[in-house]
């Protein structure tokens, strides 16, 4: 069975949205992107800043090694090497080309620059506000939603650009109410390969070249390294892996990453552990693509209802992800990855999002694991009923159901942890 072409474009093009090169963990990138952006604007480095972010910016930036910066962390240091050394054009590898006269100087510039960094009330989940002053002029560049969404410009109080401030995270993006598992599913598996294979090789080489860099070298809290103290089987490899790819991600390290929902860590999720078990269990290059592709649509089908940003930690989704890529691996059909995702699901939603930072990388072992102990309860009869907690009636019915835990119910739960962060 094949798709119709109209399916198939869709498809493809919310691939080619999706999987972006990214140099740094994406929220400190928005916010440098951001500030290169301000520069421009301005027409020089700022004299003075004001940044206006949402929680879970300031969630996101806090604790996160920011890249090409000699180790610093948070909103400061973002905007600071997006303001001496950003090329807004670059958009997510804004601070890929940083050099090390660079690099010395953002002190000077944190030294010498009053930034003050607020978090006022906003519908938005992903909020950047920023305002600069420089020789009596003034500007603002305002990012919403995704990334690199520029909804507002000023300089001098003339307004260069204005969108609307909506509050919805699929803003200016592809539509994403096409995707269902079962069409997933035929995606993956009839989509010419050359489609594909320069999207998801690139991601391949990407991810799993940092995931050996988070092996090869102590980074943040080593948990790829850590768990192949327990074993090398092709499970714990997989997991290992993934969790080693964010452990040097999220403590600075400089090597670029395809992101996937916004998000470099999950895009190491979807890809990685599913292209290393491929790998250890003989698959050929061309099923390993196919079983990526299928493992970053899930993912994305996932969080289309969850949101960009939240208290629901989005490496669990990938971890779904990844689960049922690994699965349709190993010969699942609709009914095995349908019921890999709902016994992955009923396990592990509720992780939350406390930030971007070393323990990441920990949330993805267990995400992936999840995962494939879902697949591995289908194939012996055991898997999880409608009507178990938030279990759906089928597949679908499920992920619109942890849209709405994750959208509607954890809105508190998301202002309990900024409250605990920042205090």
């Amino acid at each position: 069975m094949m798709l119709n072409e109209k399916t198939m474009a869709a498809y493809t093009a919310i691939l080619q949205e999706e999987l972006l090169l990214a140099t740094g963990c994406t929220e400190p990138i928005a916010v440098a992107y951001c500030a290169a952006k301000l520069r421009e604007v301005l027409g020089g480095k700022p004299e003075e800043v004001l940044a206006e972010v949402s929680g879970n910016i300031l969630k996101n930036v806090k604790s996160v090694v920011v890249p090409n910066t000699d180790g610093r962390r948070g909103i400061d240091a973002a905007i600071a090497v997006g303001i001496v050394a950003g090329d807004a054009d670059a958009e997510l590898q804004v601070i890929a080309n940083v050099t090390e006269d660079d690099v010395a100087a953002i002190q000077g510039y944190l030294d010498a620059t009053p930034i003050k960094v607020t978090c006022p009330e906003t519908p938005c989940l992903l909020d950047i506000f920023l305002h600069g002053k420089r020789d009596g002029h003034t500007a603002s560049v305002r990012v919403a939603n995704n990334h690199t969404n520029i909804i507002y410009m000023e300089k001098d109080g003339a307004v260069l650009l204005e969108k609307p401030l909506t509050a919805n995270a699929e803003d200016n993006l592809q539509d994403k109410s096409v995707l269902n598992v079962k069409d997933i599913i035929t995606f993956a598996e009839t989509v010419p390969l050359e489609t594909i294979e320069p999207l998801i090789g690139r991601q391949i080489r990407c991810n799993t070249a940092i995931a050996e860099e988070g092996l090869r070298n102590s980074w943040g809290a080593n948990i790829g390294s850590t768990l192949l103290l327990t074993g090398d089987d092709p499970e714990t490899q997989a997991r290992a892996w993934a969790a080693a790819g964010s452990d040097a991600r999220m403590n600075g390290c400089e090597m670029p990453v395809v992101i996937c929902s916004g998000s470099g860590n999950q895009g190491i999720t979807a890809s990685v552990p599913v292209w290393k078990y491929g790998k250890l269990t003989g698959a050929d290059d061309e099923k390993i693509l196919r079983a990526v592709c299928l493992s970053d649509l899930i993912t994305i089908h996932q969080k289309t209802g969850i949101g960009r940003l939240s208290a629901y930690c989005g490496a669990v989704s990938a971890g779904v992800g990844a689960g049922c890529g690994i699965a349709w691996l190993r010969g699942a059909d609709y009914d095995g990855i349908a019921h890999t995702l709902e016994n992955a699901v009923a396990m592990i939603s509720g992780c939350i999002c406390d930030g971007a930072k070393a323990s990441c990388a920990s949330k993805i072992a267990m995400g992936v694991e999840c995962g494939i102990l879902g697949y591995n309860m289908y194939r012996t009869g055991n898997n999880f009923r409608p009507g178990d907690g938030i279990m759906g009636t089928d597949a679908e019915h499920t992920v619109q159901n942890v849209g709405v835990l994750a959208a509607q119910g954890m809105r508190e739960t998301d202002r309990v942890i900024l409250k605990i962060m920042t205090e």
